[in-house]
């Protein structure tokens, strides 16, 4: 499928009703092996120290690669309308979580 405007290939999706409320999410936890890139999005509620995980991504590495291309160039045009965001490293928790394999968090 193509869009005779621009001549660029579109993609149909749908979204069903439920899909779009969305899960809210403030803690990522990423793992990856050789093939892979798991993505879990956790909720971290005040007060209670055990997190759930809401939502599992798995990725391949060149589409968890495509992932970062695209967050950083969103990120780049939201900060160009309305500023940059602030991390206030001071404020961020550092939660001791070790799950085995190689861990990063975002």
């Amino acid at each position: 499928m193509s869009n005779p405007e621009n001549n660029q290939p579109t993609v149909d999706i749908e979204l069903s009703e439920e899909m779009a409320d969305g899960i809210y999410s403030n803690f990522a936890i990423i793992t990856h092996s050789q093939t892979e890139f798991v993505i879990d999005f956790v909720r971290m509620m005040p007060g209670i120290p055990k997190g759930r995980v809401k939502s599992r991504i798995i990725l391949a590495p060149q589409h968890a690669k495509r992932l970062l291309m695209a967050l950083g160039d969103n990120l780049s045009k939201f900060e160009e309308h309305f500023g940059e965001v602030d991390l206030q490293e001071g404020n961020t928790a550092s939660f001791p979580l070790n799950f085995g394999g190689q861990t990063g968090q975002a």
